[in-house]
């Protein structure tokens, strides 16, 4: 017999009453029923009930023994009676009559318990994270993201790409989030940088004649944390030779669909080949957000022209300075007393807002200040323009466009998750397309990339050449389901002449491009092929797969919020001796003396 086990503890059915078995998991709950005791005993597939009673050599050593203790169990498969047959436990219908019992390892007292979901702590949490992935939920979010990298990687497989690793010790780019920076003990002075994804290296694979690419690739950015966001993720890095957008679509499409499907749970997918296209503008206007929660019915309206000449000196006044005026409708709240709408104007002001203007409508009648100025009459006509009904509200949001546009896409989500509008069940794709390639930064006063630098303009050269840079359009789109960007992916520039013009235009000099991005320019010197890609991320995936509110719920040791490891106590203080090796001295943060409010400088050895 094997020293530790003859099954799992998700094994054992009635074809194995009567058989002699060993058994070995933590201890999960215990239950002493007067002389009888009853053991859930766990391990990673599932859980047995072993019993044991006063004639069984067990019975004392499992009674004195901790939760969370490991035991190896020997004993006879029994059934179950009718009356405590558990059918909603693979092992339900059997029980362990345990002969002998030997302790593993024995638990102390637990920081947190493991059986049943309550909520603790989430510094308790990551602190005692190995303890924390034996509970269910956890436990089960971690394999399924194990079953869905499985999947992604034998469907990219099956599409004919080729999986290959890229280095995790780069050069820093000037360009993206900030880098993590590992210094170098071989060159004084000089750093690597941990990559934020592999670009650069997936587009020379591509030069170098390697047709498709992907990989589960680690990213690291050091930037701000928020609950879809972590400082180390995983995503599915792919790129592909002479294609085009529609290419990757179609090619991206049927992975993504097909993981959703298999793993949803019986939620509706976006069928593969239907993901809508909607370009960048568009969103914004409509939704407010290039990030469109499609399960939202709500549709933002434009209607700025209404108010360039109305009663409502406010509106009037926004709209003279340039700004506009959008909407939100608000079905159906006829049965919504006043407090409703004015609770969202109350919203809008603790989101940083001016305000959320309103106007009520029930059984025809108008209500509100905007209405009142406005005028019946102008009302009704805006109404029939935006084909509302007799009893649909409306929310205004007005200011400068990309402020106006911000609350829009906040009401619009706050309204239907207030009316209860937003499709549950369900998964819904899309595509965003048609990214500017500039932008105009009006905090340097100059024209620069609106994202991602390497997309290849629409129109290529002779865009750039003859066209308002505000106006040109790349070839750069992004993949969103149900409100989350999973992925950000363009056509790229593969072009020396158009690259060194597009820099140009965003005011960097040919030599700056050299030096920054040397070993791309001069590979695509070299002959490259048309290549594009994309990179959907794994952690907001399993995600929302698993329906989960928080990335680390579905990273098996996550950071917390302020990327620390609480577990291993990263990032930590290193050793003199390791500074001098690596020719670092650190610099604290400069203190205050709270006495004599004099400012000091510590730098360290």
């Amino acid at each position: 017999m094997h020293a530790y086990r003859t099954h799992t503890c998700a094994a054992l059915t009635k074809e194995q009453v009567g058989d002699t078995v060993r058994l070995s998991g933590w201890v999960h709950k215990k239950r002493d029923h007067g002389g009888v005791l009853f053991v859930d005993l766990r391990d990673h597939y599932g859980m047995t009930q072993i019993v044991a009673d006063e004639d069984s050599e067990a019975l004392a050593l499992l009674d004195g023994l901790k939760l969370e203790s490991v035991v190896t169990i020997d004993g006879t498969v029994k059934a179950r009676s009718e009356g405590t047959v558990n059918a909603n436990l693979p092992t339900g219908a059997i029980e362990v009559y345990a002969r002998s019992a030997t302790v593993q390892s024995r638990a102390g007292e637990l920081p947190l318990p493991v059986a049943g979901e309550q909520e603790y702590p989430e510094d308790i949490r990551l602190k005692y994270r190995f303890i924390d992935l034996r509970r269910e939920r956890v436990h089960a979010n971690i394999m399924l993201r194990n079953r869905v990298i499985t999947s992604l990687r034998g469907r990219m497989i099956d599409q004919g790409f080729s999986e290959f690793q890229t280095p995790i010790l780069g050069a820093s780019s000037p360009e993206g989030a900030r880098d993590y920076l590992v210094p170098s003990r071989l060159h004084p002075g000089r750093f690597y940088a941990l990559p934020q994804a592999p670009q650069m290296f997936k587009q020379l694979l591509m030069v170098s004649g390697f047709d498709r690419y992907f990989q589960i690739a680690p990213c690291f950015r050091d930037e701000d944390l928020r609950a879809d966001r972590a400082p180390e993720f995983y995503q599915l890095d792919f790129e592909m030779s002479f294609v085009t957008q529609e290419d990757v679509f179609q090619t991206i499409e049927p992975v993504l669909a097909g993981v959703f499907e298999e793993f949803s749970g019986g939620k509706s997918v976006t069928p593969a080949g239907e993901f809508p296209r909607i370009p960048y503008a568009e969103a914004l206007l409509k939704y407010g957000s290039d990030k469109p929660d499609l399960r939202n019915p709500l549709i933002i309206s434009d209607v700025t022209d209404h108010f360039q000449k109305s009663g409502f000196g406010l509106f009037e006044k926004i709209v003279g300075g340039g700004g506009r005026v959008r909407v939100i409708p608000a079905p159906a709240t006829q049965d919504k007393s006043r407090k409703f709408f004015d609770d969202m104007n109350e919203w809008a002001r603790r989101e940083g807002f001016a305000g959320l203007g309103y106007v009520t409508r029930k059984g025809g009648e108008f209500g509100g200040p905007i209405a009142k100025n406005h005028g019946t009459e102008g009302m009704a006509k805006l109404y029939a323009e935006l084909g509302l009904g007799e009893n649909d509200g409306l929310f205004f949001a007005a200011g400068k466009e990309k402020d106006a546009a911000k609350l829009a896409g906040a009401a619009r989500t706050r309204v239907a998750e207030e009316l209860g509008l937003i499709e549950q069940d369900c998964f819904k794709f899309c595509w965003i397309v048609d990214f500017p390639m500039f932008e105009y930064d009006e905090d340097l006063k100059r024209v620069d990339f609106s994202h991602n630098p390497f997309s290849m303009p629409q129109g290529e050269m002779e865009a750039l050449e003859s066209q308002d840079p505000l106006d040109i359009l790349a070839w750069q789109y992004d993949i969103v389901c149900n409100g989350y960007e999973l992925s950000s992916g363009a056509i790229r520039n593969h072009r020396p002449d158009i690259m060194y013009k597009a820099f140009e235009i965003a005011g960097y000099s040919k030599d700056e491009v050299d030096a920054n991005f040397s070993g791309m320019i001069e590979a695509f010197k070299l002959g490259a092929p048309p290549h594009g890609g994309s990179a959907p991320g794994i952690d907001r995936i399993v995600m929302l797969l698993a329906d989960e509110p928080n990335i680390r719920e579905v990273i098996a040791f996550p950071m917390n919020q302020r990327a620390q490891d609480l577990m291993m106590g990263a990032p930590s203080v290193v050793s003199a001796k390791q500074l001098r090796e690596l020719s670092i001295r650190t610099v604290e943060p400069p203190q205050v003396d709270e006495a004599k409010k004099v400012r000091t400088d510590v730098i360290g050895d």
